[in-house]
């Protein structure tokens, strides 16, 4: 009887416990049950007020779909057309450059031979002209010391030191 005394006694208090859980687990399930029925209604409000504004941004982005499209293959034409238009601008200016530097070659060959031209026509010039003006002057300056010379023995025959003196000139 003592161990059956025990055994009820345990069988009583397992009992209780049993039963406490199951009236907590039933509080919880009622609260889970409650809180479930709430987060609903609040993702149902949610849900009302987001469809509304999901349905304009859809309508929005397939009204859009096609212009945006047509931008980028714009966007991508345009791109294709300057990059040609900049390799045109490169050939042009480099056939320019190349150009321009040979006619500065040229002109530079051209001027070379104009200032060799002129150096040696103004040798000629020199030698054609000034040679003879130069033998000229001396005959002339020739002629000129004679008649000197021969007017000076006529008005001092004896002053020798004066003929020297011209004929050292």
């Amino acid at each position: 009887m003592l161990m059956t005394g025990w055994m009820v006694a345990f069988f009583v208090i397992a009992t209780i416990a049993i039963v406490l859980q199951m009236l907590i687990l039933a509080g919880m399930y009622f609260q889970f049950k409650r809180t479930s029925l709430e987060m609903s209604r609040a993702i149902g409000e949610v849900q009302r007020k987001l469809d509304p504004i999901l349905f304009r941004i859809n309508r929005v982005l397939e009204n859009s779909e096609d212009k945006i499209s047509s931008i980028v293959t714009d966007a991508a034409e345009m791109t294709r057309l300057a990059r040609g238009q900049a390799q045109k601008i490169d050939r042009v200016v480099s056939d320019a450059l190349d150009r321009t530097r040979s006619q500065i070659i040229r002109a530079d060959s051209i001027l070379t031979g104009t200032l060799e031209a002129v150096e040696d026509a103004g040798v000629r010039v020199r030698r054609s002209v000034l040679g003879p003006l130069q033998q000229a002057s001396a005959v002339l300056k020739g002629i000129r010391t004679g008649i000197d010379f021969i007017r000076g023995q006529r008005g001092s025959r004896g002053s020798s030191i004066d003929q020297d003196d011209e004929l050292f000139i």
